[in-house]
């Protein structure tokens, strides 16, 4: 089964990016979920204030160039993994290396 861990950050977890030791942490995870051969595809973004919102305006859509308005968590990035079961998902995504303001969600893939 295919689960998508989606990664959530606090805007301090972007600003610490660039600390030896939260890269490291990230290393690690990148490296022990390829040697467990589960990852199929994954990225993190760049922060928030990069990013363009469309939407839909009736026929229009509407753009907007970032910053946004600030919130708790912001998405950072995604690994894509196939697992057994929606329990060996949830222990990886307890192993993903990120501060008490951030989150993981882990939502299976749609089948289709």
């Amino acid at each position: 089964m295919q689960y998508a861990l989606i990664i959530r950050e606090a805007p301090e977890d972007f600003a610490r990016r660039g600390d030896p030791v939260y890269r490291d942490g990230w290393m690690a995870y990148i490296k022990a979920i390829g040697q467990a051969g589960i990852v199929i595809a994954g990225a993190g973004l760049t922060s928030p204030e990069t990013g363009t919102i469309v939407r839909r305006k009736g026929e229009d859509h509407d753009v907007q160039d970032g910053p946004y308005p600030e919130v708790k968590e912001q998405l950072g990035g995604f690994y894509l993994i196939e697992v057994p079961d929606i329990d060996t998902a949830l222990e990886w995504a307890t192993r993903v290396p990120i501060s008490d303001k951030g989150s993981v969600e882990v939502r299976p893939r749609l089948q289709m």
